[in-house]
C-alpha cells in the first residue's frame, strides 16, 4: 500500500471524506469515515484506520493525533484478537499531537482567530502537562527545566516538522513567544510512528515539504542506505531509524553485545531517583532501563557483520566479498517457559484471549521460516540455517559448534567447519527454501531469556545501549547435545529430509550468511509461500509477542528479587 498517495478531502465536520471500507479514508471495520474529533489508532500491517469505539481493547486514556503506539487489527493478527502496546514519546512527538489537537479544536491564536501558529508557554505546555499520561509512558517530570529542553528542540525540527513564529508584527517578540504551528493544514497525514514493515516513517508522511524540500534542517532527518560506513552524527539530535533502530549503532563484536535500550516507565524509585543530586556525573543505574523489544521479527542491524547490506525493510541482506553472517531479531522459543505460559492461561480470566500451545505440537518447538535467492551474480554463494548468539559473525554459517547450515553449492550441510552430503544440485536464484528447527520441551536453556538490568549502559549516538560480554569458554563447556531435536530443510515446498540430528541445546536465531554479492530475502511469517503440509510448525513471526511476555518477566523478576538493593542504591 502507497501510504502517501491518497487524496483525501475534509469535511467540515472534521472527518475524512472517502468511500471504501478500511484504508485511509474509514474505519476497517465498521466501514464509517474517519472522525478526527475522536481517538482513531492505525493498523501497521495494512495501514487502515480504526475508530476507539469499534475496538474490542481496552486501550485506556488516549488522545486524537498519538504517534506513539504500535496497534494490530483482529483482521492482521495471526491470533484473530487486537494487539495494543503503548510506547515512549519523545517530547518533539508529543508536540505534533498536542500542536495537532490545538489546530482541530479551532483554538484562536495570538490575532485572535482559529489560527495554526500556537504559543508554546500559553497554549502547548499547558496541553503536554494536562495530557501526560496519556501522550507518554515516561514518568511526569517534576520540575520545570524540561520547558527550555522543549523549546531547543522544536528549535531544531523546525522546516522538517515545525514552522516558527519568534517575534509579532513589531519585530519585537511578545511574552508568549515563541509561536509554533505543524508544516501542514492536513491532520490525516500524521501517522503514528511503528516497528514495522515499511521502514521508519516521520508523522507527517505526506507532507509534500517535508518528502520534498532539501534545504533547511529536514533535511538532516532522512533515512540513509543502512551501510557500515554511516557517518557521525551531530550533537544529541535523535538518529534516524529503521523499524525502531538507529541505523547508526555498535555492531556486537570481540566478545562483546549491545542491546538498545529504552527508559523502564514501571522501574521503582524513578522519580526519586531524577529528583536527586547525588547521581549527577555517575553512570545511570541499568534498572531504570529495559531492554527494547522490536515490533516484528526482522534481521538484526546490530547482530551481523558490518560489511553486509540490509535492506531497508530488513527482510533482505546483501553479501560483500568474504563469507560473513547476519542473525534475525529473535530466538527460538525457550521450552522451560511454557510452564509459566499455561500457568497465566490456566489460573488468569483474560478477555478475547485466544490460547496456542508455545511449545508448537507434541511438547516440541516446532519453528519454521523461508528465505528467498533474489540475485546469485556467479561465483556467489550463501548458507541458511540456525545459529546460537555465540556463533562468529565473520565466519560462514556452520563453521563453529553454534551452528548449523545447508550450502547453496552442492547441497552440502555443514557444523563445526565439517560438510557431508545431503542433497544433489543444491539451490540457486529463485529457489525459495523453508528452515524448520525442532527442540524438545528438556532443552536446557534457562527458565528466563536474560535481564539486562543488571549490565552497565554506554552512550553511543545520543542512544544507550546494555553493554554484556560473551563468555565463550564457558558457553562451549555447557554445550549438550539433545536427544530428539532435528533440523529439517524445503526447497520450493518439497522436503529435503532431515539434515541434523541431536543437536546442541540452547536457543537458535535464524541465520544468513552470504558470500560475495549474493542478496537473499527472508520471511518469518505468517503468509509463507510454501508452507509445510506434511509437518505441524509455528511460523517464527509468533516470537515477537512471546518474547516482549518472557522479557517483562525477567525484568520484573529481577525488579522484585533485588528490590532491596535498588532502594538502597537511590537513598543511600
Amino acid at each position: 500500500m502507497d501510504y502517501d498517495s491518497d487524496d483525501n478531502e475534509m469535511l467540515e465536520s472534521g472527518v475524512a471524506d472517502g468511500g471504501e471500507k478500511g484504508g485511509l479514508s474509514s474505519c476497517g471495520y465498521c466501514g464509517k469515515l474517519r472522525n478526527l474529533n475522536s481517538v482513531e489508532l492505525m493498523c501497521w500491517q495494512c495501514g487502515s484506520w480504526f475508530h476507539e469505539s469499534c475496538i474490542s481493547y481496552q486501550l485506556g486514556k488516549l488522545v486524537p493525533f498519538m504517534l506513539n503506539y504500535s496497534f494490530t487489527c483482529k483482521n492482521c493478527a495471526s491470533t484473530g484478537v487486537e494487539i495494543f502496546r503503548k510506547t515512549q514519546a519523545q517530547l518533539r512527538d508529543m508536540c505534533i499531537t498536542a500542536l495537532a489537537n490545538l489546530q482541530h479544536s479551532g483554538q484562536k491564536d495570538s490575532r485572535g482567530s482559529a489560527g495554526t501558529m500556537f504559543s508554546l508557554q500559553r497554549d502547548v505546555i499547558p496541553f503536554l502537562e494536562q495530557n501526560w499520561e496519556a501522550l507518554t509512558t515516561a514518568a511526569r517530570r517534576s520540575t520545570q527545566s524540561w520547558h527550555t529542553t522543549l523549546q531547543r528542540i522544536l528549535m531544531k525540527e523546525v522546516d522538517a516538522y515545525f514552522n516558527v513564529e519568534e517575534t509579532g508584527e513589531s519585530g519585537e517578540p511578545t511574552q508568549h513567544h515563541p509561536f509554533f504551528g505543524l508544516i501542514t493544514s492536513d491532520l490525516t497525514l500524521i501517522r503514528p510512528l511503528v516497528d514495522a514493515p515499511g521502514g521508519w516513517r516521520s508523522p507527517l508522511a505526506g507532507s509534500s515539504q517535508h518528502q520534498q524540500s532539501g534545504k533547511g534542517r529536514g533535511a538532516k532527518r532522512k533515512v540513509p542506505e543502512t551501510t557500515a560506513g554511516n557517518k557521525k552524527a551531530r550533537g544529541d539530535m535523535p538518529a534516524p531509524k529503521l523499524h525502531g533502530y538507529p541505523v547508526d549503532h555498535p555492531f556486537n563484536k570481540d566478545g562483546y553485545r549491545y542491546i538498545l535500550a529504552e527508559p523502564d516507565p514501571h522501574a521503582p524509585f524513578r522519580q526519586e531517583f531524577d529528583d536527586s543530586n547525588d547521581w549527577a556525573g555517575k553512570p545511570i543505574p541499568g534498572w531504570l532501563y529495559r531492554g527494547l523489544s522490536p515490533g516484528a521479527v526482522l534481521l538484526a542491524l546490530h547482530d551481523r557483520a558490518p560489511q553486509l547490506r540490509t535492506a531497508d525493510d530488513r527482510l533482505a541482506v546483501s553479501g560483500d566479498k568474504g563469507y560473513c553472517l547476519i542473525r534475525a531479531t529473535h530466538t527460538t522459543f525457550e521450552p522451560p517457559f511454557v510452564a509459566w505460559w499455561r500457568f497465566i492461561v490456566n489460573n488468569l480470566v483474560l478477555e478475547n484471549l485466544v490460547y496456542q500451545d508455545p511449545m508448537g505440537v507434541g511438547g516440541s518447538a516446532r519453528v519454521y521460516w523461508e528465505c528467498t535467492i533474489d540475485d546469485q551474480p556467479e561465483g556467489s554463494h550463501t548458507r541458511i540455517g540456525w545459529c546460537q548468539q555465540l556463533a562468529n559473525l565473520q565466519a560462514p554459517l556452520g563453521y563453529d559448534k553454534f551452528g548449523y547450515s545447508w550450502r547453496s553449492r552442492k547441497g552440502t550441510v555443514f557444523h563445526e567447519s565439517r560438510g557431508k552430503h545431503y542433497f544433489d544440485g543444491g539451490f540457486s536464484e529463485g529457489d525459495v527454501l523453508g528452515i524448520m528447527i525442532d527442540l524438545p520441551e528438556k532443552n536446557p536453556v534457562s527458565q528466563f531469556p536474560p535481564t539486562y538490568k543488571d549490565k552497565p549502559l554506554v552512550k553511543f549516538r545520543s542512544h544507550l545501549y546494555y553493554e554484556d560480554k560473551d563468555d565463550v569458554p564457558e558457553s562451549l563447556k555447557n554445550l549438550k547435545p539433545l536427544s530428539g531435536s532435528k533440523i529439517t530443510f524445503f526447497k520450493n515446498g518439497k522436503c529435503c529430509g532431515v539434515a541434523f540430528r541431536h543437536i546442541y541445546g540452547g536457543s537458535y536465531y535464524p541465520t544468513v550468511s552470504l558470500y560475495r554479492n549474493i542478496t537473499v530475502s527472508v520471511n518469518f511469517g505468517p503468509d509463507f509461500k510454501y508452507p509445510p503440509k506434511t509437518h505441524e510448525y509455528r511460523g517464527m513471526h509468533e516470537r515477537c509477542e512471546e518474547s516482549m511476555v518472557e522479557r517483562t518477566l525477567a525484568d520484573m523478576t529481577y525488579l522484585v528479587e533485588n528490590e532491596g538493593k535498588l532502594r538502597l542504591d537511590v537513598f543511600t
